[in-house]
């Protein structure tokens, strides 16, 4: 015990090594067009290959180093200017160097005592995307991603109407009922399982043909869960869905709400970042009546996972009263400090992981206009494409995108001009399939498909990554054809 239980100097200098790794392997091989976006094995293989077994005896440093750099190896490159496959893509450089320093520095985001710059640094960041959002003042808290972000927002208004169902739980509550679209994201369905309100209590709203909620559906559905005996007390309205892109009308949505006294939650994990651009911030009218506001920067902004706000309009400590159990090993009342800076009782979580840095560090190095710009970069490459897609034989589109997200069919040249027959559309539904296995195999590039209600599989397109240039849009589309040409 004289002396440490580990050798400091082999430990910095295998950190060095591992630290060239990361810049060379992930960083710079990682974001270069000229390299694979990944380089594809099949799960018995990989298995081999990267002998995940762990033994009694440790391994020494160049076999470590060799690891590594088969992790990254075998690794999808979701920086690479190709990689087109999720809602996040790129990697920024001032991201990822907060993204460092948070995992260095280790700490939780819990008490001032811990994390006491972590502390200010959220509620400064939380309180400009408040700003964005509309409202001067409120409260949040930085959440393991989006998804728990609209957990959060379920459970806060359960609480609000109903404080109760804390101590005697949902046995003293009558059956409740919450409203979102058909084509919202499945969080809803989840968390409605996960909080024992019930998957069979959330009520899908009809959407139109741009997938935008219809509000005089929602009052229907409203009227019906009343009618069949069910408290209605929440409606969560999506801007940015995940597969059409669509923007629900906010406002009419708002006016429903508020006649009938709801809680209006914005799921904006995807298009919340439109609100930086003063060009595109109009998709998300009315906003500023929510509620509550879920906004994943981790996404558009090009911020790293995760980064994911939870925003709250509300002034009187409700995170605090719904989630907080006052643990006296953490938050004793006598410090000698001011108390209301240990913010982490608002949080179900006890130790929870810093999500501010990176993005305070990127907004530190871009300002609010150079993230404006990486939006409307974004906008001005899906426009872009969609034109592509129009002039380009065998491309089709879903719909014109109203936001970021392309959709698209390519119809291979044994498939023209027999839109009449039986086939066509069964057809036509296993060509993206094909296609997204040969690229893959082939490591070119990455980019999503689904099906859609009626429509068979088509690919979404999506670009974040300010590394991507013209070339690469243009390439997108010249390897989908060259892929699919012989289907």
């Amino acid at each position: 015990l004289e002396h440490p239980g580990w050798d400091a100097a082999a430990g910095e200098e295998f950190l060095r090594e591992a630290l060239r790794v990361l810049l060379e392997d992930a960083v710079r091989k990682g974001t270069d067009v000229t390299e694979k976006v990944c380089e594809w094995r099949e799960p018995p293989e990989l298995q081999e290959l990267l002998d995940l077994e762990l033994r009694s005896h440790g391994e020494p440093t160049e076999r470590l180093l060799q690891r590594c750099r088969d992790v990254v190896r075998y690794s999808v490159k979701t920086g690479h200017p190709r990689f087109f496959n999720q809602l996040f893509s790129g990697l920024d450089p001032h991201a990822l160097a907060g993204r460092l320093l948070t995992e260095a520095l280790n700490t939780s985001q819990y008490t001032f005592e811990a994390a006491p710059v972590f502390v200010l640094m959220e509620g400064v960041v939380l309180a400009k995307l408040r700003e964005l959002v509309g409202w001067s003042s409120g409260d949040g808290i930085f959440a393991p991603g989006g998804s728990m972000c609209n957990m959060y927002a379920m459970n806060v208004a359960r609480f609000q109407r109903f404080p109760e169902c804390r101590s005697l739980g949902m046995a003293a509550l009558p059956r409740l009922a919450l409203f979102t679209s058909c084509d919202s994201h499945y969080s809803i369905q989840k968390g409605a399982a996960f909080l024992g309100i019930g998957t069979d209590n959330v009520r899908l709203v009809a959407t139109n043909e741009r997938g935008k909620m219809i509000p005089e559906e929602l009052e229907k559905e409203i009227q019906k869960a009343k009618a069949e005996g069910a408290e209605p007390f929440l409606v969560c309205a999506t801007c940015g869905t995940t597969v059409l892109g669509a923007f629900d009308p906010l406002g009419a949505i708002a006016d429903v709400c508020e006649r009938y006294g709801l809680w209006f939650h914005v799921d904006a994990a995807w298009g919340g970042s439109a609100l930086l651009s003063s060009k595109h911030r109009h998709l998300l009218a009315g906003i500023e009546r929510a509620h509550s506001v879920t906004w994943n920067p981790h996404k558009m902004l090009t911020v790293g996972l995760q980064c994911s706000a939870f925003l709250l309009r509300d002034t009187s400590g409700l995170l605090q009263r719904c989630h907080g159990s006052g643990a006296t090993y953490l938050f004793q009342q006598d410090k000698f400090y001011d108390m209301s800076y240990d913010t982490g009782d608002k949080s179900p979580q006890c130790g929870r992981r810093v999500d501010c840095l990176k993005l305070w560090l990127l907004w530190k190095a871009t300002g609010t206009q150079g993230l404006a710009q990486r939006v409307e970069r974004a906008f001005a490459c899906s426009q872009y494409l969609a034109e592509e897609v129009k002039r380009r034989d065998g491309f089709e589109l879903v719909m014109e995108p109203e936001f970021i997200n392309l959709c698209f069919w390519f119809v291979p040249p044994s498939l023209r001009g027999r839109e009449s027959c039986p086939d066509y559309w069964p057809s036509l539904g296993k060509v993206a399939p094909a296609i997204k296995e040969r690229m893959m195999r082939k490591g070119s590039m990455m980019v999503g498909y689904q099906p859609h209600g009626t429509h068979v599989n088509f690919f979404r397109q999506i670009v974040t990554s300010p590394a991507v240039t013209r070339a690469d849009l243009d390439f997108f589309l010249d390897e989908i054809e060259r892929l699919g040409r012989d289907l």
